[in-house]
């Protein structure tokens, strides 16, 4: 797969976007996934554009699809992969030389892989934010009997705000730039280790949306709760990475998401930015006032009984997005337009009968378009992805599942 320089940007026409689709896909078998060449292309340019110059490392769980990752990577501003585990992160870097794992890890044997493995450990950096992350790795492997092993560590990036208090993800215990530097100090001085970066990821700023639909009174709170504790972060990771750096030289500073690029990539301490997400576009991201990604990635069910006129049930569609369970974590249907779930049923994991206007119209045989809530979570219901430009298909590409690999 190679990104197009030029994407057309059919998806602002969702008519003739999902037609498109939907003719160059007739003949295969529900469920599918799609992926629109124009409109991945379109999402890593734009991404590119609102990172300002800042390089983007690629945050696999958001994709999960090597084939994807690959041609994203061989952009410009797109440098190295965040994994989301040790496992996924050693499968990767047979083919990526510099992959940081996103989250700690007490897989042993995957330490122990990493620590008996030259190569591997020259391209995998794993995540501590405390001293018995590193107590684990030793009891895997003594220093004298496996390569050092690079570390990154995790800084708490949510906001302890006097009014709501705790704002964001509960990720590390390494809050202040004095706990960062007494574990940095820890690393430094252990054998068997180096530090070679520092990450902090402002879930509150780049996960949450500051447009959710109904809710204008909300977004404008969650405008300035924002702004709030993106001034305090950027004030606070100054001071930590300054503080750990006068005792390591840090290959990186890792921070942001696709919902923070711009504030991210303003923060003069940060000299890297963890995306993904907004490469596939999913109905999540739709909720952001400042960018709107297009609908790179879908997936296609079929009308297989109508109940009643006004009903016609999908096959398949449970596919929930992880996260609090609400409404919005559904797979949202997207064309034809005009239809819903019914409240007492929802998404169901082998029906899911949808009304409303649209309804009325669809007949047994016919197809409906999904977008998932998430992006990479659609990857591990679908074997493969039919990549589609110009109303062809013009490859198919492995998920993480259709490589047999399924990491958590």
């Amino acid at each position: 797969m190679k990104l197009l320089s030029t994407p057309a940007s059919l998806w602002h026409d969702p008519e003739h976007y999902w037609q498109q689709l939907s003719e160059a896909t007739a003949a295969l078998d529900t469920p599918y996934g799609v992926l629109s060449l124009d409109a991945l292309s379109h999402n890593a340019a734009d991404m590119v554009r609102r990172a300002s110059g800042v390089p983007i490392r690629v945050a696999s769980k958001s994709i999960r699809v090597r084939a994807v990752m690959d041609a994203v990577l061989a952009l410009d501003d797109y440098r190295g992969v965040l994994a989301y585990t040790l496992t996924e992160a050693l499968w990767l870097a047979d083919t990526i030389d510099d992959v940081v794992v996103g989250y700690p890890s007490v897989d042993r044997a995957a330490i122990a892989a990493l620590g008996t493995s030259p190569a591997l450990a020259e391209r995998v950096t794993i995540m501590i934010d405390s001293v018995e992350h590193l107590d684990f790795v030793d009891s895997v492997l003594s220093p004298q009997h496996r390569e050092t092993i690079r570390v990154c560590i995790d800084v708490d990036a949510s906001w302890h705000s006097p009014v709501l208090g705790h704002v964001g993800a509960h990720r590390s215990p390494v809050h202040s730039a004095a706990q960062a530097r007494t574990l940095a100090s820890t690393v430094v001085d252990r054998d068997g280790f180096t530090l070679v970066g520092v990450m902090a990821y402002e879930a509150q700023i780049a996960g949450v949306g500051n447009r959710p639909p109904g809710k204008p009174l909300y977004g404008r709170v969650l405008d300035a709760v924002q702004r709030s504790s993106a001034a305090e972060l950027r004030e606070r990771r100054g001071e930590i990475v300054a503080s750990v750096r006068e005792i390591a030289e840090l290959e990186f500073v890792n921070g942001g998401g696709t919902g923070s690029l711009e504030s991210t990539a303003d923060d003069p301490a940060v000299t890297e930015i963890a995306a993904g997400s907004g490469l596939f576009g999913p109905h999540l991201f739709d909720q952001y006032s400042h960018f709107t990604p297009a609908p790179a990635a879908a997936f296609a069910l079929s009308v297989d009984r109508k109940f009643s006129p006004q009903i016609a049930t999908v096959h398949g569609g449970g596919w929930i997005a992880s996260g609090d369970p609400s409404a919005d974590r559904m797979p949202q249907p997207t064309w034809p337009t005009d239809l819903k779930y019914l409240p007492r049923e929802g998404a169901g994991e082998v029906q899911s009968p949808l009304t409303g206007p649209g309804a009325e119209a669809l007949n047994v045989g016919d197809r409906v378009w999904f977008r998932h809530t998430k992006a990479g979570e659609l990857s591990e219901h679908l074997n493969e992805f039919a990549v589609v430009e110009n109303g062809r298909i013009i490859e198919t590409v492995p998920t993480y599942r259709g490589e047999g690999k399924a990491f958590l």
